[in-house]
């Protein structure tokens, strides 16, 4: 029990300076994109940025490792957050690390208790739109056939593609920007769909509750008449005891 005390206040301590450097690695991945004229020496921070965030994760993942009471447990159950601080070391590619850091921040974000679905899955959307539209144009700006060119672009590629309308007047021409195009296009699918069942759970949640009260109602009704026939008898029986006295 103590273990457990001991990692949630880990959890609960380190949530919000890993959020802080999750931004930062969101500022250091988009501005070496963004900013095409950047420099090697900004370039360099950037990807010493990225790398220090990814670091930081890893801290935190072997902590609460070493804080978990069962810790075969806890490496089978959060199986995803170590293959996200796994596979950057063994492949060091931007994307790669971007996409473990999105993870690692995803799994995080739902530690928390007070964080609601409506504002994960909008954060998602969110999450999604910009690195989606930042990885596209990383990787389709220099192709000789892509037509993905300005930051523009990317960004209306990526909202077509996540709500499956596809107009076609962009598309990556690459196989790592094919790649990324499946991963939001099953994205968008399954953030449609927690959407509509989070919808659904609502109505069907609303119509439950209507229809308790309106048993509630019914009930009350049918032992307010109950009463009221009893009443209505015992009033009888009264009024004959009394024609009976008086005979």
């Amino acid at each position: 029990m103590k273990q457990e005390s001991a990692q949630a206040r880990w959890e609960q301590r380190t949530q919000r300076p890993l959020l802080a450097l999750a931004v930062a690695f969101a500022v250091a991945y988009a501005v070496p994109i963004v900013d095409s004229s950047a420099g090697y020496s900004l370039t360099a921070v950037c990807t010493v940025v990225e790398w220090v965030v990814w670091g930081a994760f890893a801290v935190d993942y072997l902590v609460r490792l070493a804080l978990a009471p069962r810790r075969k447990d806890f490496v089978r159950t959060h199986w995803p957050d170590l293959c996200a601080v796994v596979l950057p070391a063994l492949q060091p590619l931007r994307l790669l690390r971007l996409v473990s850091t999105l993870l690692l921040v995803g799994r995080r974000a739902r530690m928390a208790p007070q964080i609601r679905l409506t504002t994960y899955v909008v954060g998602s959307v969110v999450g999604l739109l910009m690195f989606g539209s930042l990885a596209v144009l990383s990787v389709e700006r220099e192709s000789p056939n892509g037509n993905i060119r300005t930051l523009g672009d990317a960004v209306w590629w990526s909202f077509t593609t996540m709500t499956t309308v596809g107009y076609g007047d962009h598309a990556p021409t690459t196989g790592l920007g094919r790649m990324i195009a499946v991963g939001l296009m099953l994205s968008g699918i399954a953030l449609l769909g927690v959407v509509t069942a989070n919808i659904a759970a609502w109505f069907i949640s609303r119509f439950e509750k209507d229809d308790v009260e309106e048993r509630r109602q019914t009930e009350a009704i049918t032992a307010l008449a109950e009463e009221v026939r009893l009443l209505r008898a015992e009033v009888a029986r009264l009024t004959r005891d009394r024609e009976e006295q008086r005979s």
